[in-house]
Formats: structure tokens, C-alpha cells, sequence
């Protein structure tokens, strides 16, 4: 699977996780209708069908998707929840990302 694949990949991934929990956050902290819950629930099962996509052991594509959640979500906070990111925010999204590539991206057999 080429690069780029599996980055677009876990970046959908990571949205449909963000957008379940996200919904599911709205009705039991924002005390949103419960209706939400359908579609949290269907974009946790879309979650985690994505992630039986890639040809990689489990636990290799749960440890390299966790650095391209970090990023989708403060990209999340900034376009969702409108609050600015910090030299901070970006530079440990920058250090997941590498983190996520030394792992997904790793010579096949190595």
C-alpha cells in the first residue's frame, strides 16, 4: 500500500472516529437529542471497518494511527471548535506524524 493510500486512509479513519465520539459527546454533555446517537454509532462502525482496510498486523496499525488521530484532531479543534492552534499543537502533530510514518511505512519483512 503506497504512502499516500494509507495516510488519506487513517486520515478518514481518524475523522469517522472523531465524528462518533464527537456526536456522542454532544448528547451527554450538550444534552443534544438522542437521535445522534445513530449516527455516532454508525461512524464508530465505519472506524473501525477502516481500520481492518490495511494489510498490517492490528496492533502496527493501531500504534501508527494513533499519530494521524492526534493530528486530525487539532485540525478538529480548529475548524470544528474554532480555537487556534499553538506552535505546541503543531509541533507534536508534526512529531506523531513522523511517528506514524516510521511505523506504517517500515520496509515490508524489516
Amino acid at each position: 500500500m503506497d504512502a499516500l493510500r494509507i495516510t488519506f486512509l487513517f486520515a478518514v479513519t481518524a475523522l469517522a472516529e472523531i465524528v462518533g465520539c464527537y456526536l456522542t459527546w454532544l448528547v451527554f454533555k450538550q444534552g443534544k437529542v438522542a437521535w445522534l446517537l445513530l449516527p455516532a454509532a454508525l461512524a464508530l462502525g465505519l472506524f473501525a471497518w477502516l481500520l481492518t482496510l490495511h494489510p498490517a498486523a492490528a496492533g502496527r496499525i493501531y500504534a501508527a494511527y494513533g499519530g494521524m488521530y492526534i493530528a486530525v484532531a487539532l485540525v478538529w479543534l480548529r475548524l470544528v471548535d474554532g480555537i487556534p492552534l499553538t506552535r505546541w499543537d503543531v509541533a507534536g502533530a508534526v512529531i506523531a506524524l513522523t511517528g506514524m510514518a516510521v511505523i506504517a511505512l517500515q520496509p515490508q519483512g524489516a
